[in-house]
Order: structure tokens, then C-alpha cells, then sequence
């Protein structure tokens, strides 16, 4: 864990390295506000420890980490500032060494990748421009189709999303771009934002519009969380009325207990470690010899994972959560001589 606090913009920067078993760690760089440094310690870890499993699971060569720029509460920062402040995370990745490598996540972009890749080469989802492979949220949105289809097919006996109801919690670049993929599918949606701007997308896909509140509790059959984490919690899963819940979201759990309450309500979850991998799954590609189909097949093949970690959970009569778990600590148990 590296905690510093930047030269040049004077805001708080976090690398967390949670393991580094099967390789460097991954993991992007969260621009975000926090209510004090505490805060932003506690989110760091937890979203490095998340990041070790979803490498694992997915059989990738990377361990996990985070990266998160700490933004001061009720004001705002100046593009002068949050750019010394890209500066100053790179400052500490470099520190690193190559144990941790950066990318985009919540509040960061691939341009912001291309500043910090000014100071350290430790960077990936890069543009293609330099040779990267761009926005991995395409890749991030197709992973969960494909999450969303092996859970129909668990629950439905059929991947087909033609006709099914799925609420899309949360319309940024990979919600957004989930929710165009299920439309073209044939799904009915509904779909929710903080930001009522994005009603216009619910007109053009033919969609309900909702706050999120009111759509988590939406009568469906598949909920799609795609906003911040926490949002499955012991006061909201008793009000779900969906049979699935695969999502891009992070810790969707607010904590490990409530798959157990899900499993009790008879709603399938599929964890979202799992679930969300196809951006760091097209990272993985990028690290070495980039071929885009290769990418996609392979994110593709977070639906077969899902099976297997299913019936996992069902032959031993536990939850999807602690079936995943076991499957990725059984990938990271260190290789001997």
C-alpha cells in the first residue's frame, strides 16, 4: 500500500497491491470524492482485494491492485489542478516498478491514461493512437451480455434476451452501451440515471425511464447493476422483484452476507467480479501481441466461466459468490518448485 500526497496539486493519491501471485497487478486509476482519506483507504483496498479474484477468475496473467486520486468534498477542481494531479499518481506508480499497472476507471479516461504514460510506463488502455487498445468499456458491456445470457440459460433453460424485462441501473459508457446491446437483442428495457440527460437514451431504445431507486425495485427479470457499488444491501434485496442480477458495477454486495440473501430470495447473482471482467480480459490482450477478435473471444468465455462456477455452487450446495472465491483462490495458490 503506497499513500502519498502529490507534490504538484496537493490532493492524496493510493496505490493499493493486493497480490501479485499470477503476475503485476492490474487495476485503473478512480478519480473520485471522498469524505476524508479513511474513506478513500478502505474503498482502494477493498477494489484491489475485488481485482485479485476477477483476475484470477478469469485466468488472466495479472494480480490485482487500485489506483485512487482523492477529490475533496463540495468543490470543484480546476483542469490545471486535476492534470498536476494525473502527474502526481503517476509519481507513484512509477515508485512501484512495475508491480502495479494503471488504467481508466470511474472519473479517469484513456486521455488521462496518455498524461500519466508521460511519466510512467506502467499504463494500459491506452488509445490506439499509441498503440493501445482504446475505451475497454465496449469490451466491458459485451462481458455482461454474456454474463446476463448464461444466467437466462441457468434460470430460463434459454441465453435468449428476446422479450425478457431488464433494468439497467446506471447509463455511463458501459451501462449505456449494455443497454443498446440488450435492446438489439430483443430485451424490453428499463433504464435508470442519476442523470435524468440520459432519459433521452431510454426514448431512443423504446425504454422506460426511472430513477434508480424506483428500478432496482422494478418487476422484471433481470437487473443490471451498472452504477457504484453497495447497492445489494439488507434493506434492498428484500424489495427486489427480478430473478437475475448481473451487472457492471463493482462490489455490488455491500457485504459478502448478502448472497445468502439472495440465494434465500431465490435470485441468481452473477458476481461481479465475473460479470465485469471484459475490460481487463481486452487489457490482457493488449499487454502483449493486440488482436481485437482474439479480445472479444475471449470475454466471450466469461459465459462459460459462469456455468461452471453455477454448478459449482449447486454440487456443493453454496452460493455463486463463494463458488467464484474458491475457484480464484485455487488460481492463486503459489506454483512450486
Amino acid at each position: 500500500m503506497l499513500v502519498r500526497r502529490g507534490e504538484r496539486s496537493g490532493l492524496y493519491t493510493f496505490v493499493a497491491v493486493h497480490s501479485t501471485v499470477r503476475g503485476p497487478a492490474l487495476g485503473g486509476c478512480r478519480m473520485w470524492t471522498y469524505e476524508d482519506p479513511r474513506e478513500a483507504l478502505q474503498d482502494v483496498l477493498r477494489l484491489a482485494r475485488a481485482m485479485t479474484y476477477k483476475m484470477a477468475v478469469a485466468d488472466l496473467p495479472l494480480g490485482g491492485g487500485k489506483g485512487v486520486i482523492m477529490l475533496a468534498p463540495h468543490t470543484s477542481i480546476s483542469r490545471q489542478r486535476r492534470h498536476a494531479a494525473l502527474l502526481d499518481f503517476a509519481d507513484t506508480v512509477a515508485m512501484l516498478r512495475g508491480r502495479y499497472i494503471t488504467a481508466e476507471d470511474v472519473g479517469t479516461s484513456s486521455r488521462d491514461m496518455s498524461v500519466i504514460a508521460g511519466q510512467t510506463r506502467y499504463v494500459a488502455g491506452l488509445s490506439r493512437r499509441q498503440g493501445g487498445s482504446g475505451d475497454p468499456s465496449p469490451f466491458t458491456a459485451l462481458g455482461v451480455e454474456y454474463a446476463i445470457r448464461a444466467c437466462c440459460e441457468r434460470v430460463f433453460g434459454s441465453d435468449s434476451l428476446q422479450g425478457r424485462t431488464l433494468a439497467v441501473v446506471g447509463l455511463g459508457h458501459v451501462g449505456s452501451r449494455l443497454a443498446r446491446r440488450c435492446a438489439r437483442a430483443g430485451a424490453r428495457l428499463v433504464l435508470a440515471d442519476v442523470d435524468a440527460g440520459k432519459r433521452e437514451l431510454a426514448e431512443q431504445l423504446g425504454g422506460r425511464w426511472m430513477t434508480p431507486e424506483r428500478a432496482l425495485e422494478a418487476e422484471v427479470e433481470i437487473l443490471a447493476p451498472c452504477a457504484l457499488g453497495g447497492v445489494l444491501n439488507q434493506e434492498t434485496v428484500p424489495r427486489l422483484r427480478c430473478r437475475i442480477i448481473a451487472g457492471a458495477a463493482n462490489n455490488q454486495l455491500a457485504d459478502d452476507r448478502v448472497a445468502d440473501l439472495l440465494a434465500a430470495r431465490g435470485i441468481l447473482w452473477a458476481p461481479d467480479f465475473v460479470a465485469n471482467a471484459g475490460g481487463v480480459i481486452n487489457i490482457a490482450e493488449e499487454l502483449g501481441s493486440y488482436d481485437p477478435a482474439a479480445a472479444r473471444r475471449r470475454v466471450r468465455g466469461i459465459a462459460e466461466t459462469l456455468r461452471r462456477i453455477f454448478a459449482d455452487a449447486e454440487a456443493s450446495g453454496a452460493t455463486p459468490l463463494t463458488a467464484a472465491m474458491e475457484l480464484a483462490r485455487r488460481r492463486l495458490v503459489p506454483p512450486t518448485d
